[in-house]
């Protein structure tokens, strides 16, 4: 039975892109290079500093990478709350994301401009705009998690960023991102609004 929910169809599409699921007679894909995705800004597991999220003055932090194998045409980058849970609870808050960023790029500096597309042809939007969206985790209950998602393609995806909602948009670049990722870095940061 195909899933119905997004949630549904972004989970199946994540084991697809795992190669959890699919038929047997698939080919198997090539070898998937494990990037290494950090911050300046805080290390995995920590807490992300208020300067990176919605309570203070909700800048993107900086990122940088390496191990990006040589046969990646572009890169996405996917920021989400683990631990907000949107529409019928099955979905989560798509904070960032970015596609088509060159495969040449090793960072990401702190700030980056709003709008659709950046100069380098970047692409980008969030739940709420064409814009990082900070954590914004409130103060009541346990800190939230916040992953940063880098994926290396050997393709480039040629989905406009204004064309569809945000779910929507995320949805298209999942599914266009089956059978092409050669490698992926991971980055958790820890958010919870201060007390009043």
């Amino acid at each position: 039975m195909a899933p119905t929910s997004s949630f549904g169809r972004i989970l199946a599409a994540g084991l697809l892109l795992l190669g959890v699921a699919g038929p047997a007679s698939a080919q198997r894909p090539a070898p998937r290079a494990v990037l290494t995705l950090s911050s300046p800004a805080f290390a995995d597991g920590a807490l992300i500093p208020a300067a990176h999220a919605q309570a203070g003055r909700d800048v993107s932090p900086p990122l940088t990478w390496s191990g990006v194998p040589d046969s990646t045409r572009s890169l996405v980058l996917i920021v989400r709350d683990l631990d907000a849970l949107v529409g019928d609870g099955t979905d989560d808050v798509l904070h960032w994301m970015l596609w088509n960023i060159p495969p040449t790029a090793t960072s990401l500096p702190a700030g980056a401009p709003s709008g659709a597309q950046l100069d380098n042809g970047t692409r980008q939007i969030s739940v709420s705009g064409p814009y990082y969206r900070g954590p914004a985790a409130p103060a009541s209950g346990p800190p939230h998690h916040y992953v940063f998602e880098l994926y290396a393609l050997d393709i480039t995806l040629n989905i406009a960023p204004t064309a569809m909602s945000p779910a929507a948009t995320r949805d298209a670049v999942l599914r266009a991102m089956t059978g092409h990722i050669r490698g992926k870095g991971v980055l958790t940061g820890r958010y919870q609004r201060p007390s009043p």
